[in-house]
């Protein structure tokens, strides 16, 4: 298997984007990745997207992203797994480089969610879900992640505070983010006095509506050292599954595709947790961040709550999380999400965060975890700077 690693990047400015297309997102974010990263060529593309059918009525995504990215002819795949999908897509490409297959792959993501009306919205986004024992019984993702929430204060004693903590974090992080949907910062009472959406999770708990698209470059060492451009090596990457249907699964408290992604992303890169300085984590819900720091191993059960408080998780903490602002203050556009936080990793690790986001340290080891739905399925990447 060869060397796999990330050399260039992009982003469209995400949030609700009136004046630009599905296609148009993508091109912004493409061209982007392309001039950032120098190369001269792609030899195929794999494009994240959830939902464009029921959101804009456009699938087909592969052949139409080539079209408009001007390399016709350009072999080219669309990735679907909900929310996970652009961490899907950014594996298929590490795949396929390191297979042999090609050279030089593009890894991108996109959705356009906001020229539908917001129950159209809801409704594609419950195609995540269980249709026939969840969404015919009027279960909504809001509410799935608040039973889960609930059975995780009834377990471990997690608080409403540490809630908050997570979605105050973020926003403080996301305020320096460029692109963010949601550059502003927020306290512990506004959480709590936001809307309630499903008890215990308020509106300031809950991740928006996106508008957005991000694009990397995955190409072998050789190929990234002769660029001269700065890069990060793919250490390992891991999948896994559960139980789509929350009753279901053994315990409601724990993301369980989440712990096999991240074991079998480990196993692949030879390290632990603990080799790892900081991650990008699927933020979709407050409480979502808080289960996947325990199902990946950085804390024990009922652990994470009390070390957030105590701002281990903190853009200065020990081990911190969602420098980016997380899907929670940078947005959600479904299907790009996973390469985004690819692209957090690549800044953070080569030293390019901006606004004073930079992590302190040099930190050579990142890491990410996407998942779809509530947790039926997830995808870790373990990378490291050259």
């Amino acid at each position: 298997m060869r060397n796999v690693c990330v050399v260039g990047v992009g982003m469209s400015k995400w949030g609700e984007v009136w004046r630009k297309s599905l296609r148009g997102l993508f091109v912004d974010a493409a061209m982007e990745a392309i001039k950032n990263s120098g190369v001269d060529r792609l030899d195929s593309l794999y494009v994240g997207c959830m939902a464009s059918g029921p959101f804009v009525s456009q699938e087909h995504l592969g052949a139409l992203m080539a079209d408009y990215l001007g390399i016709p002819g350009l072999p080219a795949m669309r990735v679907e797994s909900a929310c996970a999908s652009g961490g899907m897509a950014f594996r298929a490409a590490f795949i396929e480089v390191a297979g042999g297959i090609s050279d030089i792959v593009m890894a991108s993501g996109v959705e356009k969610m906001t020229d539908c009306s917001g129950d159209d919205a809801t409704a594609g986004l419950a195609m995540a879900a269980d249709q026939e024992y969840e969404v015919f019984n009027g279960a909504t993702f809001p509410g799935l992640y608040a039973l889960m929430a609930t059975a995780h204060m009834a377990k471990y004693g997690t608080t409403r505070e540490m809630l908050s903590t997570i979605a105050v974090k973020n926003h403080k992080n996301g305020a320096k983010n460029p692109v963010a949907q949601y550059p502003f910062e927020i306290t512990v009472e506004g959480v709590e006095k936001s809307v309630m959406v499903a008890d215990p999770l308020h509106i300031l708990d809950c991740s928006p509506i996106t508008d957005g698209a991000a694009a990397v470059i995955v190409t072998t060492e050789e190929i990234a050292k002769k660029l001269g451009k700065p890069y990060i090596k793919v250490l390992g990457s891991g999948v896994g599954t559960d139980s789509m249907q929350l009753a279901q699964r053994a315990d409601m408290t724990t993301i369980k595709a989440s712990t096999i992604a991240a074991e079998r992303a480990f196993k692949m890169a030879g390290k632990t947790i603990k080799d790892v300085r900081f991650a990008e984590v699927h933020d979709c819900f407050t409480i979502a961040e808080l289960m996947v720091l325990e199902s990946i191993g950085l804390y024990e059960k009922g652990k994470a709550g009390p070390a957030i408080l105590a701002g281990e998780t903190a853009l200065d903490g020990k081990f911190p999380v969602n420098t980016s602002g997380g899907l929670k203050s940078k947005g959600h556009p479904v299907g790009a999400t996973g390469v985004a936080q690819v692209i957090e990793v690549y800044k953070q690790l080569t030293g390019q965060a901006e606004n004073g986001r930079q992590m302190p340290g040099s930190p050579k080891i990142g890491m990410t975890q996407n998942m779809g739905g509530s947790g039926a399925s997830s995808v870790v990447h373990i990378m490291e700077v050259a």
